[in-house]
Protein backbone atom coordinates (compact mmCIF):
# COMPACT_ATOMS: atom_id res chain seq x y z
CA UNK A 1 0.00 0.00 0.00
CA UNK A 2 3.18 2.80 0.65
CA UNK A 3 4.43 1.55 -2.24
CA UNK A 4 1.40 2.38 -4.47
CA UNK A 5 0.80 5.84 -2.60
CA UNK A 6 4.78 6.85 -3.35
CA UNK A 7 4.30 5.56 -6.70
CA UNK A 8 1.10 7.18 -7.27
CA UNK A 9 2.84 10.48 -5.47
CA UNK A 10 5.92 10.77 -8.10
CA UNK A 11 3.19 10.40 -10.76
CA UNK A 12 1.38 13.45 -9.50
CA UNK A 13 4.94 15.38 -9.37
CA UNK A 14 5.52 14.34 -13.16
CA UNK A 15 2.56 15.54 -14.64
CA UNK A 16 2.32 18.57 -12.68
CA UNK A 17 6.12 19.18 -13.20
CA UNK A 18 5.89 18.29 -17.74
CA UNK A 19 2.32 20.71 -16.87
CA UNK A 20 4.32 23.68 -15.81
CA UNK A 21 7.20 23.15 -17.94
CA UNK A 22 4.91 23.54 -21.19
CA UNK A 23 2.74 26.43 -20.51
CA UNK A 24 6.03 27.87 -19.79
CA UNK A 25 7.37 27.05 -22.80
CA UNK A 26 4.65 28.53 -24.78
CA UNK A 27 6.36 31.84 -24.66
CA UNK A 28 7.36 33.04 -27.93
CA UNK A 29 8.47 36.56 -29.47
CA UNK A 30 7.58 37.00 -33.23
CA UNK A 31 10.20 39.42 -34.82
CA UNK A 32 8.77 41.19 -38.12
CA UNK A 33 10.01 43.59 -40.39
CA UNK A 34 8.16 46.55 -41.67
CA UNK A 35 11.14 48.15 -43.19
CA UNK A 36 10.79 48.70 -46.77
CA UNK A 37 14.47 47.38 -47.00
CA UNK A 38 16.33 44.08 -45.85
CA UNK A 39 16.88 43.41 -41.81
CA UNK A 40 19.19 40.91 -40.99
CA UNK A 41 17.29 40.07 -37.54
CA UNK A 42 19.81 39.03 -34.77
CA UNK A 43 18.55 37.77 -31.37
CA UNK A 44 20.65 36.60 -28.74
CA UNK A 45 19.75 33.28 -27.63
CA UNK A 46 18.13 32.34 -31.06
CA UNK A 47 20.80 33.05 -34.00
CA UNK A 48 19.43 35.10 -37.19
CA UNK A 49 18.62 35.23 -40.12
CA UNK A 50 17.60 37.53 -43.24
CA UNK A 51 13.76 39.42 -43.10
CA UNK A 52 12.53 41.22 -46.06
CA UNK A 53 9.91 43.34 -46.13
CA UNK A 54 6.81 41.33 -44.25
CA UNK A 55 8.62 39.11 -43.13
CA UNK A 56 8.46 37.29 -39.74
CA UNK A 57 10.57 34.91 -37.49
CA UNK A 58 9.73 33.51 -34.12
CA UNK A 59 11.68 32.32 -31.48
CA UNK A 60 11.16 30.64 -28.50
CA UNK A 61 12.63 31.37 -25.41
CA UNK A 62 13.18 28.00 -23.50
CA UNK A 63 12.29 29.51 -19.78
CA UNK A 64 12.61 26.29 -18.16
CA UNK A 65 15.91 26.05 -17.54
CA UNK A 66 18.06 28.33 -15.63
CA UNK A 67 17.96 31.72 -15.05
CA UNK A 68 20.64 32.72 -17.07
CA UNK A 69 19.07 31.58 -20.46
CA UNK A 70 15.66 33.77 -19.77
CA UNK A 71 17.16 36.98 -20.87
CA UNK A 72 18.26 37.82 -24.26
CA UNK A 73 18.71 40.74 -26.44
CA UNK A 74 17.01 41.62 -30.31
CA UNK A 75 18.33 43.87 -32.87
CA UNK A 76 18.44 44.24 -36.40
CA UNK A 77 21.42 44.50 -38.88
CA UNK A 78 21.46 46.60 -41.82
CA UNK A 79 23.53 46.63 -44.75
CA UNK A 80 24.70 43.31 -44.74
CA UNK A 81 26.65 41.17 -47.49
CA UNK A 82 26.50 37.65 -46.48
CA UNK A 83 28.65 35.23 -49.10
CA UNK A 84 27.93 31.05 -48.95
CA UNK A 85 29.41 30.23 -45.99
CA UNK A 86 27.42 32.83 -44.28
CA UNK A 87 29.83 35.25 -43.59
CA UNK A 88 30.21 39.10 -44.08
CA UNK A 89 29.89 42.87 -42.31
CA UNK A 90 27.27 44.55 -41.65
CA UNK A 91 27.07 48.50 -41.65
CA UNK A 92 25.22 48.07 -38.29
CA UNK A 93 24.68 45.85 -35.64
CA UNK A 94 26.97 43.23 -37.09
CA UNK A 95 28.10 40.25 -35.00
CA UNK A 96 31.92 39.05 -35.95
CA UNK A 97 30.38 38.51 -39.56
CA UNK A 98 27.89 35.60 -38.88
CA UNK A 99 24.68 35.08 -39.61
CA UNK A 100 23.65 33.56 -36.83
CA UNK A 101 24.76 35.31 -34.02
CA UNK A 102 26.37 33.95 -31.47
CA UNK A 103 27.39 37.39 -29.19
CA UNK A 104 26.08 41.29 -29.28
CA UNK A 105 26.21 43.39 -32.18
CA UNK A 106 28.06 46.00 -32.87
CA UNK A 107 26.76 49.66 -31.94
CA UNK A 108 24.64 51.34 -33.08
CA UNK A 109 22.32 48.83 -32.29
CA UNK A 110 18.02 49.57 -31.26
CA UNK A 111 18.13 47.00 -28.84
CA UNK A 112 15.22 45.04 -27.71
CA UNK A 113 15.96 43.76 -23.86
CA UNK A 114 13.52 40.96 -21.90
CA UNK A 115 14.02 38.66 -19.02
CA UNK A 116 11.37 36.29 -18.68
CA UNK A 117 10.11 34.52 -15.44
CA UNK A 118 11.84 36.07 -13.11
CA UNK A 119 10.79 37.48 -9.19
CA UNK A 120 7.27 36.95 -9.13
CA UNK A 121 6.80 35.23 -12.28
CA UNK A 122 7.05 38.73 -13.99
CA UNK A 123 8.27 39.16 -17.68
CA UNK A 124 10.66 42.56 -17.96
CA UNK A 125 10.94 43.85 -21.02
CA UNK A 126 12.73 47.34 -22.40
CA UNK A 127 14.09 48.93 -25.42
CA UNK A 128 17.66 50.23 -25.60
CA UNK A 129 19.29 53.24 -26.74
CA UNK A 130 22.34 52.47 -24.47
CA UNK A 131 24.20 51.15 -27.34
CA UNK A 132 22.83 53.99 -30.09
CA UNK A 133 20.14 53.51 -32.47
CA UNK A 134 20.04 52.39 -36.05
CA UNK A 135 16.41 51.37 -36.94
CA UNK A 136 12.61 52.30 -35.35
CA UNK A 137 11.43 49.31 -33.08
CA UNK A 138 8.51 48.38 -31.49
CA UNK A 139 8.67 46.06 -28.75
CA UNK A 140 5.00 44.94 -26.98
CA UNK A 141 2.90 41.98 -25.93
CA UNK A 142 1.28 39.87 -29.20
CA UNK A 143 -2.07 40.99 -27.38
CA UNK A 144 -3.12 43.41 -25.71
CA UNK A 145 -5.29 41.09 -23.86
CA UNK A 146 -2.30 39.20 -22.37
CA UNK A 147 -0.82 43.13 -21.11
CA UNK A 148 -0.87 46.29 -22.04
CA UNK A 149 2.58 47.08 -22.70
CA UNK A 150 3.89 48.80 -25.61
CA UNK A 151 7.23 50.30 -26.16
CA UNK A 152 8.08 52.26 -29.25
CA UNK A 153 10.67 54.52 -30.78
CA UNK A 154 10.24 55.50 -33.88
CA UNK A 155 11.57 59.21 -33.78
CA UNK A 156 13.90 60.41 -36.99
CA UNK A 157 17.28 59.74 -34.10
CA UNK A 158 19.20 59.27 -37.74
CA UNK A 159 18.15 62.58 -38.79
CA UNK A 160 18.50 64.62 -35.65
CA UNK A 161 22.16 62.96 -34.70
CA UNK A 162 24.31 65.26 -33.51
CA UNK A 163 27.20 65.36 -35.72
CA UNK A 164 30.05 63.85 -33.06
CA UNK A 165 27.38 60.83 -32.76
CA UNK A 166 26.55 60.03 -36.77
CA UNK A 167 28.20 56.96 -38.38
CA UNK A 168 27.07 55.63 -41.52
CA UNK A 169 23.70 54.15 -41.05
CA UNK A 170 22.68 54.93 -37.35
CA UNK A 171 23.18 56.92 -34.43
CA UNK A 172 26.27 56.19 -32.29
CA UNK A 173 25.93 55.77 -28.49
CA UNK A 174 28.75 58.06 -26.69
CA UNK A 175 30.37 55.71 -24.80
CA UNK A 176 31.66 54.43 -28.16
CA UNK A 177 32.56 58.13 -29.32
CA UNK A 178 34.35 59.70 -26.36
CA UNK A 179 35.19 56.40 -24.55
CA UNK A 180 35.04 57.97 -21.17
CA UNK A 181 33.38 57.78 -17.60
CA UNK A 182 31.12 60.32 -17.78
CA UNK A 183 29.34 58.80 -20.94
CA UNK A 184 30.36 54.64 -20.31
CA UNK A 185 28.67 54.94 -16.81
CA UNK A 186 30.40 52.26 -15.17
CA UNK A 187 28.86 52.35 -11.28
CA UNK A 188 25.53 52.86 -10.03
CA UNK A 189 26.37 56.67 -8.95
CA UNK A 190 26.13 58.08 -12.93
CA UNK A 191 23.79 59.85 -14.30
CA UNK A 192 21.84 61.69 -17.59
CA UNK A 193 24.30 64.11 -20.02
CA UNK A 194 23.71 66.23 -22.82
CA UNK A 195 23.62 62.82 -25.01
CA UNK A 196 21.44 60.98 -23.26
CA UNK A 197 18.99 63.37 -23.39
CA UNK A 198 18.91 63.84 -27.08
CA UNK A 199 18.00 60.05 -26.74
CA UNK A 200 15.36 60.44 -23.99
CA UNK A 201 13.71 63.55 -25.48
CA UNK A 202 12.61 61.74 -28.60
CA UNK A 203 11.87 58.12 -27.27
CA UNK A 204 10.65 58.62 -23.75
CA UNK A 205 10.28 55.06 -22.87
CA UNK A 206 13.28 53.89 -24.07
CA UNK A 207 16.46 53.23 -21.89
CA UNK A 208 18.86 56.24 -22.71
CA UNK A 209 21.98 55.28 -20.60
CA UNK A 210 22.59 52.49 -17.87
CA UNK A 211 20.91 53.46 -14.83
CA UNK A 212 17.54 55.08 -16.85
CA UNK A 213 15.82 51.80 -15.14
CA UNK A 214 12.83 54.07 -13.84
CA UNK A 215 11.05 54.99 -16.93
CA UNK A 216 12.46 52.02 -19.05
CA UNK A 217 11.70 48.99 -17.35
CA UNK A 218 8.10 47.87 -18.16
CA UNK A 219 6.48 44.53 -16.52
CA UNK A 220 4.32 42.22 -18.11
CA UNK A 221 2.64 38.66 -16.49
CA UNK A 222 5.35 35.56 -17.23
CA UNK A 223 4.16 33.64 -19.78
CA UNK A 224 3.10 36.36 -21.96
CA UNK A 225 4.35 35.91 -25.74
CA UNK A 226 5.45 39.56 -27.46
CA UNK A 227 6.53 40.78 -30.73
CA UNK A 228 8.96 43.10 -32.25
CA UNK A 229 8.91 44.93 -35.04
CA UNK A 230 11.40 46.95 -37.22
CA UNK A 231 9.97 50.10 -38.88
CA UNK A 232 6.25 49.75 -36.86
Amino acid sequence: MRNHIIKSFFIFLYVMTSYVFSTQADTTIEIRNNCPFTVWAAAVPGGGRPLEYGGTWKIEPDITVVSSTKKGRIWGRTNCNFNTFGRSQCQTGDCNGLLECQGYGTPPVTLAEYALNQFNNSDFLDISLVDGFNIPMEFSPASADECSVRIRCTADIIGQCPNELRTPGGCNNPCTVFKTEEYCCPSVSCGPTNYSRFFKDRCSTSYSYPMDDSTSTFICPGGTSYKVVFCP
